[in-house]
Protein backbone atom coordinates (compact mmCIF):
# COMPACT_ATOMS: atom_id res chain seq x y z
CA UNK A 1 0.00 0.00 0.00
CA UNK A 2 2.75 2.61 0.69
CA UNK A 3 4.48 1.96 -2.75
CA UNK A 4 0.61 2.79 -4.45
CA UNK A 5 0.58 6.20 -5.27
CA UNK A 6 -2.39 8.23 -3.08
CA UNK A 7 -4.20 9.09 -6.20
CA UNK A 8 -4.12 7.81 -9.43
CA UNK A 9 -3.34 10.21 -12.11
CA UNK A 10 -6.20 10.28 -14.05
CA UNK A 11 -9.85 10.41 -12.73
CA UNK A 12 -11.86 12.60 -10.49
CA UNK A 13 -10.11 14.16 -7.06
CA UNK A 14 -10.51 11.95 -4.00
CA UNK A 15 -12.87 13.08 -1.63
CA UNK A 16 -10.81 11.47 0.90
CA UNK A 17 -7.40 11.28 1.94
CA UNK A 18 -5.78 8.17 3.70
CA UNK A 19 -5.75 10.38 6.74
CA UNK A 20 -8.80 10.52 7.13
CA UNK A 21 -9.87 6.72 7.06
CA UNK A 22 -6.89 6.24 9.65
CA UNK A 23 -8.64 8.89 11.93
CA UNK A 24 -12.44 7.70 11.82
CA UNK A 25 -10.78 3.60 12.04
CA UNK A 26 -9.19 4.92 15.30
CA UNK A 27 -12.26 7.04 16.82
CA UNK A 28 -13.49 3.89 16.30
CA UNK A 29 -11.40 1.33 17.71
CA UNK A 30 -11.02 4.10 20.34
CA UNK A 31 -14.14 3.97 21.40
CA UNK A 32 -16.05 0.36 20.45
CA UNK A 33 -12.98 -2.07 20.05
CA UNK A 34 -10.93 -3.42 17.17
CA UNK A 35 -13.67 -5.76 16.12
CA UNK A 36 -16.00 -2.46 15.71
CA UNK A 37 -13.71 -1.09 12.79
CA UNK A 38 -14.85 -2.61 9.18
CA UNK A 39 -15.08 -1.10 6.23
CA UNK A 40 -18.89 -0.56 6.36
CA UNK A 41 -18.41 1.38 9.51
CA UNK A 42 -15.91 3.44 8.56
CA UNK A 43 -17.75 4.48 5.50
CA UNK A 44 -20.87 5.35 7.51
CA UNK A 45 -18.80 7.73 10.07
CA UNK A 46 -17.65 9.48 6.88
CA UNK A 47 -20.71 9.70 5.21
CA UNK A 48 -19.94 7.58 2.74
CA UNK A 49 -20.73 4.30 0.70
CA UNK A 50 -18.35 1.11 1.67
CA UNK A 51 -17.05 1.06 -2.01
CA UNK A 52 -15.63 4.40 -2.22
CA UNK A 53 -13.46 3.18 0.37
CA UNK A 54 -11.76 0.85 -1.80
CA UNK A 55 -10.21 3.60 -4.08
CA UNK A 56 -7.62 4.00 -1.12
CA UNK A 57 -7.53 0.47 0.62
CA UNK A 58 -8.18 -2.57 -0.78
CA UNK A 59 -8.59 -4.65 2.58
CA UNK A 60 -9.23 -3.62 5.78
CA UNK A 61 -5.69 -4.83 6.92
CA UNK A 62 -4.61 -2.40 5.28
CA UNK A 63 -6.89 0.19 6.99
CA UNK A 64 -5.74 -1.10 9.72
CA UNK A 65 -2.21 -0.63 9.30
CA UNK A 66 -3.27 3.28 8.35
CA UNK A 67 -4.89 3.54 11.89
CA UNK A 68 -1.43 1.82 13.09
CA UNK A 69 0.84 4.20 11.66
CA UNK A 70 -1.37 7.46 12.80
CA UNK A 71 -1.30 6.02 16.03
CA UNK A 72 2.74 5.98 16.07
CA UNK A 73 2.54 9.08 14.73
CA UNK A 74 1.97 10.30 18.41
CA UNK A 75 5.36 9.45 19.69
CA UNK A 76 7.10 11.81 20.89
CA UNK A 77 10.68 11.08 21.42
CA UNK A 78 13.87 13.48 20.76
CA UNK A 79 15.81 12.88 18.02
CA UNK A 80 18.46 9.68 18.43
CA UNK A 81 21.00 11.79 15.88
CA UNK A 82 21.49 15.24 17.80
CA UNK A 83 20.49 17.48 19.90
CA UNK A 84 20.53 17.53 23.86
CA UNK A 85 18.41 14.39 24.47
CA UNK A 86 21.11 11.96 22.35
CA UNK A 87 23.33 10.26 24.04
CA UNK A 88 24.82 7.14 21.77
CA UNK A 89 27.03 5.93 24.81
CA UNK A 90 24.20 5.23 27.05
CA UNK A 91 21.50 2.65 24.75
CA UNK A 92 19.75 1.58 27.36
CA UNK A 93 18.85 4.77 28.27
CA UNK A 94 17.53 5.82 24.71
CA UNK A 95 15.57 2.46 24.10
CA UNK A 96 14.19 2.82 27.40
CA UNK A 97 13.13 6.13 26.11
CA UNK A 98 11.25 4.96 22.80
CA UNK A 99 9.44 1.89 25.48
CA UNK A 100 8.13 4.42 27.64
CA UNK A 101 6.48 6.18 24.44
CA UNK A 102 5.31 2.67 22.87
CA UNK A 103 4.00 1.60 26.22
CA UNK A 104 2.06 5.28 26.86
CA UNK A 105 0.49 4.63 22.83
CA UNK A 106 -1.04 1.37 24.28
CA UNK A 107 -2.13 2.44 27.18
CA UNK A 108 -4.37 5.13 25.30
CA UNK A 109 -5.27 2.64 22.08
CA UNK A 110 -5.58 -0.93 23.97
CA UNK A 111 -6.80 -1.83 21.10
CA UNK A 112 -3.14 -1.30 19.65
CA UNK A 113 -2.31 -4.83 21.16
CA UNK A 114 -4.62 -6.88 18.68
CA UNK A 115 -3.65 -4.93 15.67
CA UNK A 116 0.03 -5.84 16.01
CA UNK A 117 -0.39 -9.27 17.80
CA UNK A 118 0.60 -11.14 15.03
CA UNK A 119 2.93 -8.71 13.17
CA UNK A 120 4.62 -4.93 13.45
CA UNK A 121 2.85 -2.87 10.37
CA UNK A 122 5.90 -0.96 9.21
CA UNK A 123 4.06 2.39 7.89
CA UNK A 124 6.09 5.58 7.69
CA UNK A 125 6.01 6.29 11.28
CA UNK A 126 6.66 2.35 12.24
CA UNK A 127 10.12 2.77 9.80
CA UNK A 128 10.91 6.15 12.07
CA UNK A 129 10.34 4.62 15.13
CA UNK A 130 12.63 1.46 14.00
CA UNK A 131 15.36 4.00 12.37
CA UNK A 132 15.33 5.87 15.95
CA UNK A 133 15.84 3.15 17.65
CA UNK A 134 18.62 1.67 15.23
CA UNK A 135 20.29 5.17 15.56
CA UNK A 136 20.16 4.61 19.52
CA UNK A 137 22.27 1.90 18.87
CA UNK A 138 24.45 3.07 16.11
CA UNK A 139 28.02 3.89 18.09
CA UNK A 140 27.78 0.22 19.95
CA UNK A 141 29.28 -2.97 19.29
CA UNK A 142 27.03 -5.85 17.90
CA UNK A 143 25.70 -7.27 14.64
CA UNK A 144 22.98 -5.37 13.12
CA UNK A 145 20.96 -8.90 13.52
CA UNK A 146 21.37 -8.28 17.55
CA UNK A 147 20.25 -5.03 17.75
CA UNK A 148 17.19 -5.89 15.53
CA UNK A 149 16.62 -8.86 17.63
CA UNK A 150 16.56 -6.22 20.71
CA UNK A 151 14.26 -3.93 19.62
CA UNK A 152 12.13 -6.51 18.58
CA UNK A 153 12.19 -8.10 21.93
CA UNK A 154 11.71 -4.87 23.82
CA UNK A 155 8.61 -4.61 21.53
CA UNK A 156 6.96 -7.84 22.52
CA UNK A 157 8.38 -7.26 26.23
CA UNK A 158 6.76 -3.09 26.21
CA UNK A 159 3.34 -5.14 24.74
CA UNK A 160 3.24 -7.25 27.37
CA UNK A 161 3.19 -5.62 30.22
CA UNK A 162 0.74 -3.19 28.29
CA UNK A 163 -1.41 -5.74 27.95
CA UNK A 164 -0.75 -7.02 31.85
CA UNK A 165 -1.29 -3.08 33.17
CA UNK A 166 -4.66 -2.73 31.27
CA UNK A 167 -5.65 -6.15 33.04
CA UNK A 168 -4.60 -4.69 35.98
CA UNK A 169 -6.84 -1.30 35.68
CA UNK A 170 -9.67 -3.51 34.50
CA UNK A 171 -9.80 -5.60 37.25
CA UNK A 172 -9.29 -2.47 39.95
CA UNK A 173 -6.93 -0.90 41.65
CA UNK A 174 -6.14 -3.41 44.67
CA UNK A 175 -7.72 -6.52 42.96
CA UNK A 176 -6.04 -8.91 40.74
CA UNK A 177 -7.43 -10.25 37.70
CA UNK A 178 -9.32 -13.49 37.87
CA UNK A 179 -6.77 -15.76 36.15
CA UNK A 180 -4.23 -14.46 38.35
CA UNK A 181 -6.54 -14.88 41.24
CA UNK A 182 -7.09 -18.53 40.02
CA UNK A 183 -3.23 -19.27 39.31
CA UNK A 184 -2.46 -17.53 41.97
CA UNK A 185 -4.46 -20.17 43.91
CA UNK A 186 -3.16 -23.22 41.95
CA UNK A 187 0.72 -22.57 42.37
CA UNK A 188 0.18 -22.20 46.41
CA UNK A 189 -1.62 -25.54 46.20
CA UNK A 190 1.04 -27.28 44.40
CA UNK A 191 3.64 -25.34 46.84
CA UNK A 192 2.00 -27.91 49.89
CA UNK A 193 3.21 -31.12 48.15
CA UNK A 194 6.42 -31.39 48.67
CA UNK A 195 7.35 -31.96 45.12
CA UNK A 196 8.04 -28.56 44.13
CA UNK A 197 10.98 -26.68 46.83
CA UNK A 198 12.34 -23.66 44.35
CA UNK A 199 8.74 -22.95 43.74
CA UNK A 200 7.92 -22.77 47.84
CA UNK A 201 11.04 -20.55 48.02
CA UNK A 202 10.11 -18.39 45.13
CA UNK A 203 6.82 -17.92 46.61
CA UNK A 204 7.94 -17.01 49.99
CA UNK A 205 10.80 -14.66 48.99
CA UNK A 206 7.72 -12.78 46.90
CA UNK A 207 5.53 -12.70 49.73
CA UNK A 208 8.30 -11.18 52.00
CA UNK A 209 9.29 -8.16 49.67
CA UNK A 210 5.54 -7.57 49.60
CA UNK A 211 5.23 -7.61 53.28
CA UNK A 212 8.48 -5.09 53.30
CA UNK A 213 6.85 -2.53 51.29
CA UNK A 214 3.57 -2.72 53.02
CA UNK A 215 5.66 -2.19 56.09
CA UNK A 216 8.00 0.83 54.40
CA UNK A 217 4.34 1.63 53.40
CA UNK A 218 2.90 1.98 56.85
CA UNK A 219 6.32 3.79 58.25
CA UNK A 220 5.82 6.57 55.73
CA UNK A 221 2.44 7.29 56.77
CA UNK A 222 0.24 4.92 54.59
CA UNK A 223 -0.88 1.97 54.19
CA UNK A 224 0.74 -0.01 51.43
CA UNK A 225 -2.03 -1.20 48.60
CA UNK A 226 -4.46 0.82 50.01
CA UNK A 227 -3.26 4.51 49.08
CA UNK A 228 -0.40 3.32 47.23
CA UNK A 229 2.57 4.63 49.73
CA UNK A 230 5.43 1.68 50.01
CA UNK A 231 4.01 -0.31 46.31
CA UNK A 232 6.19 0.07 43.30
CA UNK A 233 4.51 2.38 40.71
CA UNK A 234 3.53 0.91 37.37
CA UNK A 235 5.80 2.99 35.90
CA UNK A 236 8.40 2.41 38.40
CA UNK A 237 8.03 -1.59 37.54
CA UNK A 238 7.95 -1.15 33.98
CA UNK A 239 11.16 0.98 33.74
CA UNK A 240 13.09 -1.54 36.18
CA UNK A 241 11.62 -4.61 33.98
CA UNK A 242 12.40 -3.10 30.60
CA UNK A 243 16.20 -2.09 31.81
CA UNK A 244 16.91 -5.59 32.89
CA UNK A 245 15.39 -6.81 29.72
CA UNK A 246 17.55 -4.66 27.77
CA UNK A 247 20.77 -4.78 29.55
CA UNK A 248 21.09 -8.61 28.93
CA UNK A 249 19.89 -8.03 25.14
CA UNK A 250 22.77 -5.78 24.59
CA UNK A 251 25.54 -7.52 26.65
CA UNK A 252 28.12 -8.32 24.36
CA UNK A 253 27.86 -11.46 22.79
CA UNK A 254 31.42 -12.94 23.18
CA UNK A 255 31.02 -12.41 27.02
CA UNK A 256 33.34 -9.20 27.03
CA UNK A 257 32.46 -6.18 29.06
CA UNK A 258 29.10 -4.73 29.32
CA UNK A 259 29.90 -2.09 26.50
CA UNK A 260 26.62 -2.43 25.08
CA UNK A 261 25.31 -1.31 28.82
CA UNK A 262 24.60 1.88 30.14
Amino acid sequence: MWLRPVRAGKGPAPTFAREDLAAAGVALADEQGLAAVTMRAVARALASAPASLYRYVTTRDELLELMVDKVHAEMDVPSARSGPGADRRRPVTGLLALARESRRLHLAHPWLLDATATRRPLGPHGVAYLEQALAVLADTPGSARSKLEAIGVMNAVVASLSRAELDQAAAGRGALPQWQQAQHAYLTALATDGDHPHLVAALAAGQGAAAGQQAAGQRAGGVGGVDGVGEESAEALFDRLVTRVLAGLLAPEDGGPAAMSD
